[in-house]
């Protein structure tokens, strides 16, 4: 305490005492309290005070002040952008596995072939009320590559300008653009988020410049895209009164530079990192895309008893993670390449896997610095950023062909490369139906010799797979359990081309005496849930691994039941080709079976001479479907193949719906998309 400070103490307690000595004082003992109190309260505040004055005096010898120029701000402003750089051309992107900010990059590539030099954005990244700024720029046009996913959902990095375009009114008289979609036809809302984005930007006052593109992964989206951009260009040129500037310049996006062995510390190398240096080796949550969750693999079990295909029981820990989950959400996995693969790549590069290198932007207006984390090995790049198993899009051939020696495999290349039909022929024999990726096209144009850092340039980004969870956090609220087919299959060229997480995945079981194999991942929330009234009734139809969420589900209600509370019936459609190989979770089922918490319909496709399916069965109880849905309020799934069961599913509901409910066929149309739009009939697909 300061000297003056105690003074004033010293005085309080002094002129107290005086007043209580001359008997009938001005003041009672509970006066002399308070000022005490009061006192008191002063000189902390003094005391204070001068701590944080002195606090203030060293932060401020401590820290010089900096020019305002060199203090970095993160510019979120596309439109400034824009202006400073002298582009009229912005191409956003809303992108769940990478395609549609590939095909946005080629875009903004292109734009200098019509003498309109463009950027990439990620909506997520900007403000997108400025697109009501954009006319002011000469010239301007807004191009949207964007993909939908799940049930007509927007992509996470588009959410935020959907949610806005949805319900706001922003005034977007002026604005050029044109949309291209990216979705699959097997799918019910086939571009759903592409349609709305062009229908609501011309009711906002925008102009469409050229008509919406329709990309179908399900077929050949890259054949799709080249299509509409042909068309589109042009369409471009009459709109700006501008003309092609010929053929394109094959211009390197990112600059390459290799570090010498002593310039880089081995701490300041990415290792596998998704986004920020050394962040798998020091965790810190929230966990999500960008700082996965690194989680032991507990267990990891074959569950086909037999058939020469695998189908892995994995489970993860969670427990130190603080991440959360619901039965029915989905877990993405971040893989690893398969290193015979990343090996044999290296040698047909002639290339030192462990050499460090970057590759950095020639465009500096760009926000994306690097393609991947950098600066990293080749060995890690092939590794953990690029994917290597995808089959290479037309634009990488053409890039290729400044490789090649030989005058065939020049033609060849730049033929596929091309938008003829001849050309679109030879990709689809050539790449899509061989199942050819990088590797296998190198090995078969054995004269083309690219830089292995044109290569890491050019191949898209390394996505995680999504799972979807096979467990309930009510009864494992620390792990989340995996389900999942082994993908590994010949090609016609006599190949074996296998998936790349399950591959990895199953290479790494747990063995006693060794530390646990861990495994880079996050949740992902679904629209796929139980519905919030434990009584209500529910159909689940799901063959194969489509059983995963289900029995997420059933893990759920069987607690719920077992608590005392009241659990509506379980009825589930499972199939698979042989009881005694490939019936999965055999004798969980027949545990709930027995306790009563499902009604069990199998359907064993080869075990005997007529093959039956899950679809055979459904119809055969339409009765009970209908009884379900349409007296007794109940929820309906589906969870498995998009293409063929799911399609072939939705039909017979809607038989149900019109013979059983005494619908007409419009009526059972509108009924069932009733269903969908209050989530009581919920897909959970893929193709």
């Amino acid at each position: 305490m300061s000297e003056n400070a105690q003074d004033l103490l010293k005085d309080a307690a002094a002129g107290a005492a005086a007043a209580a000595a001359a008997g009938g004082s001005l003041f009672s003992t509970f006066d002399i309290i308070v000022l005490a109190l009061l006192l008191g309260g002063t000189i902390w505040w003094f005391y204070n005070s001068k701590k944080e004055s002195k606090r203030d005096k060293i932060l401020l010898e401590k820290y010089s002040i900096q020019a305002a120029g060199s203090i970095q701000v993160t510019e979120n402003s596309f439109i400034t952008k824009l202006k400073t750089s002298g582009r009229s051309l912005v191409v956003f992107y809303g992108s769940q596995t990478g395609t549609a900010e590939e095909f946005a990059g080629r875009l903004a590539k292109e734009g200098m072939r019509y003498k309109m030099k463009g950027m990439v954005a990620d909506p997520e990244e900007c403000d997108m009320e400025e697109l009501t700024k954009l006319q002011e720029i000469e010239n301007s046009l807004a191009v949207f590559c964007m993909a939908t996913y799940g049930e007509g959902d927007p992509t996470d990095n588009s959410m935020e300008f959907y949610e806005w375009l949805k319900n706001q009114d922003p005034d977007l008289t002026g604005l050029n653009y044109a949309v291209f979609g990216l979705g699959n036809k097997t799918y019910e809302h086939y571009n759903a988020v592409a349609i709305y984005l062009d229908k609501r930007l011309e009711e906002l006052g925008a102009t469409r410049v050229y008509e919406l593109g329709m990309g179908d992964d399900d077929a050949n989206i890259e054949d799709d895209f080249i299509t509409w951009k042909d068309k589109f260009w042009p369409a471009v040129c009459e709109k700006y009164n501008i003309e092609s500037a010929g053929e394109e310049e094959l211009t390197r996006q990112f600059r390459h530079v290799l570090h010498p062995p002593d310039e880089i510390s081995p701490n300041s190398v990415f290792t596998g990192e998704i986004a920020k240096l050394h962040s798998l080796q020091v965790q810190r949550p929230p966990y999500d895309s960008k700082n996965p969750f690194l989680a032991q693999i507990t267990v990891n079990r074959e569950l086909h008893r037999g058939g020469d295909r695998s189908c892995l029981h994995v489970e993860l820990d969670i427990s130190d993670s603080k991440m959360r989950y619901e039965a029915g959400d989905h877990v993405a996995v971040y893989p690893i390449n398969d290193m015979d693969l990343v090996e044999r790549l290296g040698q047909l590069t002639n290339a030192n896997l462990d050499e460090i290198f970057s590759l950095i932007n020639t465009d500096q207006e760009s926000s994306k610095k690097h393609p991947f984390p950098c600066p990293t090995s080749y060995r890690t790049a092939l590794s953990h950023y690029v994917e290597i198993t995808a089959l290479p899009r037309t634009h990488i051939l053409r890039e290729l062909v400044e490789y090649c020696s030989n005058e065939e495999d020049k033609k060849k290349l730049l033929l596929m490369a091309t938008n003829t039909q001849e050309g679109k022929s030879l990709y689809q024999s050539f790449v899509v139906d061989a199942c050819r990726n990088i590797v296998h096209i190198l090995e078969d144009l054995p004269s083309c010799k690219p830089p292995l850092d044109h290569i890491c340039e050019l191949l898209p980004r390394l996505q995680p797979r999504y799972y979807s969870i096979s467990s309930s956090p009510k009864l494992h609220p620390e792990t989340v359990h995996i389900t999942a087919v082994v993908v590994k299959y010949k090609t016609p060229t006599g190949r074996i081309n296998k998936g790349v997480a399950t591959t990895w995945l199953a290479q790494h079981k747990p063995e006693p005496g060794k530390p646990l194999p861990r495994v880079p991942v996050y949740i992902r929330k679904s629209q796929f849930r139980l519905p919030m009234q434990t009584q209500t009734p529910i159909i689940m139809v799901g063959p194969g691994t489509g059983l995963a969420p289900f029995r997420g589900f059933l893990q759920d209600r069987a607690f719920v039941r077992a608590s005392g509370k009241e659990v509506g019936e379980n009825i589930l459609y499972f199939g698979c080709r042989h009881r005694d190989e490939d019936y999965i979770y055999q004798e969980e089922l027949e545990e709930y079976e027995k306790n009563g918490d499902v009604k069990l319909n199998l359907a064993f496709s080869r075990d005997q001479a007529n093959k039956v399916y899950v679809t055979h069965l459904l119809e055969n109880n339409m009765d009970e479907l209908w009884d379900v849905i349409g007296n007794r309020n109940g929820n309906f799934y589906i969870c498995g193949d998009a293409k063929n069961m799911a399609v072939d599913v939705r039909n017979i509901v809607l038989k149900a719906i019109k013979e059983k409910g005494g619908r007409t066929e419009t009526e059972a149309v509108q009924f069932l998309k009733k269903l969908e739009s209050v989530k009581k009939y919920s897909s959970d697909v893929w193709s």
